[in-house]
């Protein structure tokens, strides 16, 4: 009897479960825990002067146990501790714990990568522009209505003059000099000839678009975005048998981008993505292939996080040289012509919209409130494909994406040439349509500020 009122005053007196090993039986231990939280208190304790409706702390699992309790219990106080921080400390905590994780590389030359990535970023793709974009042919749906009406038709000549003036000066340069080195033709070549077309087309559009007065355009930035999606069995090492998460991290450099101080308006409601679907891949994310590897995790938008500028407008992205249209065509692989181009822009626009909602404080824990939109633009220089993305969700992880119908958008189109041929000095057969969509997408700005 003395032992069990030792006990049962070192249960009360320390109000928590305490693990005691007495006489090697740890389970007849815990049964005399339950027996006293289940029955009233022995009669002989009466006297202790304890008040009338007094209860025992609830019992909790330890901080240091190795118990599955124990370590649900530890990832909520770090979850909480998350929350609660802020958003520099936020990205910081995140991306602090470092483990083998999968790479995706933007342009890749893997067979149906972009169903792989779409999987892997639960993103929807939507052939065709949203709405508020002309289509192809010039015309119009009975609910699209231009970015900022009137200013295509009067900014397109002064495009067209632009446009031609940037393609022969390349042509001159690519007559004129020696032949480019081995695999950086798109570098030597083609890379002044986008970032010249760029420069220009944004300062001459200023006047339709005042936003981009107040807009950086980053040459050469780098992104990286960093986050989990699924999970596997540990097959061997010390860890065998334990349950990890898949950890994925995209680096990626475009050829240049444009930021804005407002977010651009959403071209859907995020309702609308519930009903779409999102390709199911069950093998393992080795199968792309995609190899594992370990270093340091990275969310970084191409700007430090006080920038003003910390939302995203447009991208732009040179295919790499060995992306030879003709060369796929001969080797029957034409099918993936658009394929290797809708993998980039899924990955990229991804990792793009997925580090600004980061540096608004959201993340898996704490979903998006509003969407995320940007554009972006992937060119050889001759041929031009448009895609807008709205980033809807970041809650892919296995514990927040259970009851989340959210899905993120992709809108393309396929590729369209900017002109037929440079015949005596002058661009022949230049393609209105590329132009105004390129109009278009950069004076597509908010409606009204956020507040």
């Amino acid at each position: 009897m003395n032992k069990e009122k030792q006990l049962y005053h070192m249960f009360i007196d320390t109000g928590r479960a305490i693990t005691i090993k007495h006489g090697g039986a740890r389970t007849a231990a815990l049964a005399f825990y339950q027996k006293l939280l289940l029955f009233d208190k022995p009669k002989a304790y009466a006297h202790q002067g304890r008040p009338e409706g007094a209860r025992v702390p609830s019992v909790v699992a330890s901080l240091t146990a190795k118990s599955k309790s124990a370590e649900e219990r530890r990832e909520e106080d770090r979850i909480q501790q998350k929350c609660a921080a802020s958003v520099e400390d936020k990205i910081s905590l995140i991306t602090s714990l470092q483990r083998m994780k999968y790479v995706i590389y933007p342009q890749t030359f893997a067979r149906n990568a972009d169903r792989w990535y779409q999987h892997f970023t639960k993103t929807a793709y939507i052939s065709g522009l949203p709405h508020i974009f002309t289509t192809i042919e010039g015309k119009t749906t009975p609910e699209s209505t231009s970015p900022t009406p009137g200013c295509v038709d009067d900014a397109l000549a002064d495009a067209r003059e632009l446009i031609s003036r940037v393609i022969l000066q390349q042509r001159w340069w690519h007559v004129q000099k020696r032949r480019p080195f081995l695999y950086r033709e798109q570098e030597l070549v083609f890379g002044p000839l986008l970032r010249n077309l760029v420069s220009g087309l944004t300062h001459s559009l200023t006047k339709f678009n005042p936003l981009l007065l107040q807009s950086s355009l980053d040459l050469s930035p780098h992104v990286h975005f960093y986050w989990r999606r699924g999970q596997r069995i540990i097959p061997k090492g010390h860890r065998k048998g334990r349950i990890e998460p898949h950890r994925f991290q995209i680096d990626d450099n475009p050829h240049s981008q444009i930021r804005i101080t407002q977010p651009l308006p959403q071209f859907a409601s995020m309702e609308d993505s519930y009903e779409l679907e999102v390709p199911e891949v069950t093998c393992a994310p080795d199968m792309l292939p995609m190899f594992r590897r370990q270093y340091e995790n990275h969310i970084y938008t191409g700007a430090k996080l006080p920038d003003p500028a910390c939302y995203g407008h447009t991208q732009f992205h040179l295919v790499p040289d060995r992306y030879h249209r003709d060369r796929m065509t001969r080797n029957q692989q034409s099918d993936q012509i658009e394929v290797f181009l809708r993998a980039n822009a899924v990955a990229s626009l991804f990792a793009w919209t997925g580090a600004q909602a980061m540096y608004q404080g959201f993340w898996s824990h704490q979903d998006l409130t509003r969407p995320f939109v940007s554009q972006a633009i992937i060119t050889d220089g001759k041929f031009f494909s448009f895609f807008c993305y709205q980033l809807n969700t970041v809650a892919l992880s296995v514990q927040t994406d259970v009851d989340n119908p959210r899905k993120n958008l992709l809108w393309g189109t396929e590729s369209l040439p900017l002109y037929d041929d440079i015949q005596n000095g002058e661009v022949v057969g230049m393609n209105d349509d590329v132009v105004k969509l390129l109009i278009q997408f950069l004076t597509n700005q908010p409606q009204q500020p956020l507040k």
